[in-house]
């Protein structure tokens, strides 16, 4: 059995949770604690060392970043939890990290405990959080950080070094500027969402690439793309003159 601490200043929203847990998965949780701020949930997480923190964004004094000012290193698995799909939201996204949306209900708790339960461990959380730290803390807005799914765990990659994405069935290859394959276990369609579309292009539906990395344009016996590590790309018939308009518009 798993064990949580529920950090919100709202009393509402933490009896809410604390009931939901209660009542649909007190087999696989046990509550240990409710905290109204940042301040006491850490004193609780020092003294209880639960399995979950769920953890609110918005919160008076602290917000629930804060937490994460007060440990070198994350030994609990973080649920985000918020009223608000925010730009808050993306970063979680990006960093493979999990949120629920208040007011929280049942079937959106059961889904981010099945997800839990398949982790295989929480060696990779800490590499996650600081992702996420590292993008919400962004000055420009766009995020430096992504965490890709891998077979073993996650692998944290910058964004600018992603060269191109190939699908591979259920599954997908990330090509760095590092000559690097990785095999995420995500679809292409999904990494698609997740990578900025003003640096990324679908060209094919076997390829989305970094537009940073085209080197040429060639149009002779189709259409086709040249990277500069030399990988040349066929540009579909259908995508090639919505490909053209970003190409030359950058």
């Amino acid at each position: 059995m798993k064990t949580c601490v529920i950090i919100d200043d709202e009393k509402n929203a933490r009896e809410a949770l604390s009931k939901i847990i209660e009542r649909y998965f007190n087999s696989k949780i046990k509550i240990l604690h409710l905290a109204d701020s940042v301040k006491e949930g850490v004193f609780a997480i020092n003294k209880l060392h639960p399995d979950i923190v769920f953890l609110d964004i918005e919160m008076p004094e602290e917000n629930g970043f804060k937490l994460f000012d007060y440990f070198d290193i994350y030994d609990f698995e973080v649920i985000f939890t918020t009223a608000y799909k925010q730009y808050a939201i993306d970063a979680i996204k990006f960093a493979a990290l999990d949120y629920l949306l208040k007011p929280i209900n049942y079937i959106d708790l059961r889904d981010v405990i099945v997800r839990l339960e398949k982790k295989n461990s929480k060696n990779s959380n800490t590499d996650q959080i600081e992702a996420f730290l590292s993008n919400i803390g962004s000055e420009s807005g766009n995020f430096n950080k992504i965490a890709l799914p891998t077979l073993e765990g996650f692998q944290m990659e910058k964004v600018n070094n992603i060269v191109y994405c190939q699908a591979e069935e259920n599954y997908c290859k990330i090509f760095t500027n590092r000559n690097e394959a990785i095999l995420v276990a995500r679809t292409l369609k999904s990494i698609e969402k997740l990578l900025p579309d003003e640096l990324f292009f679908r060209i094919h539906k076997s390829h989305l690439v970094n537009m940073n990395y085209i080197k040429s344009y060639c149009k002779t016996d189709g259409y086709r793309i040249i990277l500069e590590n030399g990988v040349e790309l066929d540009v579909a018939t259908r995508r090639n003159e919505e490909f053209l308009r970003t190409l030359t518009n950058r």
